[in-house]
């Protein structure tokens, strides 16, 4: 028997996932998912245009009507409620409408890293390991029975972009593998124990500014959790035009040079040093700087980094 569905979705995850129920042999009855927002970078993948290929109807209603869409949710009698990186709450009522459960797909090992930007929290706290959580959904966000999950490394020099690309695949492998026992109701239903977890909220593009007192492996686990295409941890710059904003786009840690090793009197900041951009941090271990931008993209070059920053030679 084909079992019907109503998907809410968005980004990689909601792509992917929405393939995977395709060839699950599922029937997606109807796609919700959202309009670009021309303020955002729009690096990933398009739901509205797999749905398309595949002649799904495809709406992308705002935040207030998506508490109006319990009829229409109902008159289609869905037997599962899919929510795959979709980015707005599902009411309670709308996911009663499925007989056979409404299940979220989570860019983590739940109970961590419940809430916003689960995959740019965990390179921040310097996690060795993430991965994908499906989960029934209920009130609270996260807060589900587990179905499966599958994790995936961090390495110490992933960016949350890389990290990302690989919690996609995670989540494909883990809807892949449960897709059988939902659809013939053995699905297991694991504890998903909120008091050994955690939760944080949205991130700004404010939150990646970039404090050069703190260590250098704080620091480079900021920049490499909100590098492009996310909005990448920033500087100002005095000048003497002004203050100027630079945008930490690649970079690695590195032990300082032989001749600046104990030195403690060193500013924390950013220093060339025989030619090589460093940021030298409060426990005076360092960072290499391998690009910089400007907030509108463009890459800051040799010469102008020459201008903006103090030099010192070995």
């Amino acid at each position: 028997m084909t079992r019907r569905a109503v998907v809410f979705a968005y980004h990689n995850v909601g792509a992917r996932c929405l393939r995977v129920l395709l060839a699950g042999g599922v029937e997606v009855a109807l796609v919700v998912t959202h309009e670009d927002d021309p303020n955002e970078t729009i690096w990933f993948d398009s739901v509205a245009t797999v749905a398309a290929e595949h002649g799904i109807e495809t709406i992308t209603p705002g935040p207030a009507e998506v508490a109006s869409l319990e009829q229409r949710v109902a008159a289609l009698a869905p037997d599962f409620v899919f929510s795959f990186y979709y980015r707005l709450m599902l009411p309670t009522r709308l996911l009663g409408l499925a007989p056979r459960g409404a299940f979220n797909m989570h860019g983590s090992l739940l109970p961590r890293y419940r809430g916003r930007a689960p995959v740019n929290w965990a390179v921040l706290h310097g996690e060795g390991e993430t991965g994908a959580t499906l989960h029934e959904m209920v009130e609270k966000p996260d807060a589900g029975a587990i179905v499966a999950q599958t994790a995936v490394p961090i390495l110490p020099d992933d960016t949350a972009h890389q990290v990302f690309e690989k919690v996609t695949v995670a989540a494909e492998i883990t809807l892949w593998r449960a897709l059988p026992g939902l659809l013939d109701g053995s699905a297991p239903r694991l504890p998903n124990d909120l008091a050994a977890g955690s939760y944080f909220g949205g991130r700004r593009p404010d939150d990646g500014r970039l404090d050069f007192s703190q260590s250098a492996q704080r620091v480079y686990d900021l920049i490499r959790a909100v590098a492009p295409p996310y909005p990448g941890a920033f500087a100002d710059i005095a000048t003497s035009a002004g203050v100027r904003r630079v945008i930490v786009a690649r970079a690695r840690l590195t032990p300082l040079p032989p001749a600046l090793a104990g030195r403690t009197d060193l500013p924390a900041g950013f220093l060339l040093v025989d030619n090589a951009l460093l940021a030298v941090c409060g426990d005076g271990r360092a960072i290499a700087i391998h690009e910089l931008r400007t907030p509108d993209g463009e890459r800051i070059d040799r010469d102008a980094a020459h201008a903006l920053f103090p030099s010192f030679r070995t």
